[in-house]
């Protein structure tokens, strides 16, 4: 067959095939009726909670008339001790859906971040924390970058930390080095819980199933269009902090024997090095005693020896019974939650179109 027929067979054939095209983007309008579902973990916030929720609303409302973009809110109470359940339960439902989840026990932010994904009826999720730091009037911004810049994931950072002292920034800084070593998807450094998801980054969290969960490594895992916003976070409304040194310290162990194992690889590297430095050392005992037939006492460095070596192989004993809890864990399959009440009250104005019910309670037996 010649050439210039098999030239001619070859065009025939792409002309036959049908183009190849990419789906078209969805247009800010298409994408803002999915809605957005904001969820809120609570933990021991009674003295907050109603003006947050005075807050929220009044972005709602903003929401739905500049973007026609329906909202809800999803309230997660993580067996606070306070009136912070009773409070919620009590918020109105005026421009936006209002649900309230309260967990059997205390179960954690992970666990209250996962519930709240779960219950989000609507398409994209906004995460905010309770204590009312996080700037409410921001979500507008957020939802800007998502339905006009076409961003799955938006998330914030604190944009200094000049506030805090310096043994908290170099701690810090030396977290997420150590977070970030060897790993393919970086976490953005100081980036927070603070973050908007669109349809089907949500969509994609969903879809992870562990149950050691950490929520700022999973949001940055599943990849999609990322952007960040620096933010300075607001004065807490009400109350005190739930974050002491020692809840820090077991997050950031949590963040890193989840997400991470870089643990594991200094721990390594701190193996290889005792034993070149050991190794060294007998070296150049060596050395004195075959060149100069100098006696080096042995107590002295035995005792340092075996002090040193013995601190090594605790320490890295520790750093693999952390992963092997970790898969203890999971292999056990046992729920990140469980929902001891789940009240649902719809808008007050769409009620009053006779659309939805009123409002109604669910039990996790149901």
């Amino acid at each position: 067959m010649s050439s210039g027929s098999e030239s001619g067979q070859a065009t025939a054939l792409r002309e036959a095939m049908p183009a190849r095209r990419s789906a078209p983007e969805p247009s800010s309008a298409a994408a803002a009726s999915a809605g957005l579902s904001i969820v809120v973990p609570l933990y021991n916030e009674a003295a907050g909670l109603a003006r947050l929720h005075a807050r929220l609303t009044e972005v709602a409302h903003q929401l739905k008339k500049s973007r026609a973009l329906t909202c809800e809110v999803v309230y997660v109470d993580d067996g606070s001790r306070d009136d912070t359940l009773a409070i919620a339960r009590a918020l109105p439902a005026s421009g936006l859906d209002v649900q309230v989840v309260s967990f059997s026990r205390n179960f954690g932010k992970e666990a209250a971040l996962l519930a709240g994904l779960d219950h989000a009826r609507l398409g994209a999720v906004v995460f905010i924390d309770g204590d009312g730091q996080h700037p409410p009037q921001l979500i507008e911004t957020l939802v800007a970058h998502w339905l006009d810049d076409g961003y799955d994931v938006v998330y914030t950072a604190k944009a200094h930390r000049s506030n805090e002292s310096v043994t908290r920034r170099i701690a810090v800084k030396a977290f997420y080095v150590l977070l970030n070593w060897g790993v393919r998807s970086k976490i953005p450094e100081d980036a927070g819980d603070f973050r908007l998801l669109s349809p089907r980054a949500a969509s994609a969290l969903r879809q992870l199933p562990e149950r050691n969960r950490f929520f700022k490594g999973l949001a940055s895992w599943i990849g999609f269009r990322q952007m960040r916003i620096d933010y300075e976070p607001e004065v807490r409304a009400g109350g005190r902090s739930n974050w002491n040194m020692r809840a820090l310290i077991g997050l950031s162990l949590n963040g890193l024997t989840s997400f991470s194992v870089a643990p594991l690889r200094v721990a390594t590297l701190l193996g290889l090095l005792l034993a070149v430095v050991a190794l060294l050392y007998g070296a150049g005992i060596a050395y004195e005693t075959f060149a100069y037939g100098e006696s080096v006492p042995g107590y002295p460095s035995v005792f340092v020896g075996v002090m040193v070596l013995g601190g090594v192989q605790l320490i890295m004993l520790g750093v693999l019974g952390e992963y092997i809890g970790k898969i203890l864990y999971e292999i056990k399959a046992r729920p990140v939650y469980f929902v001891a009440e789940h009240d649902i009250k719809q808008d007050v104005k769409a009620r009053e179109h006779g659309d939805v019910p009123a409002s109604g309670t669910r039990t996790a037996a149901e």
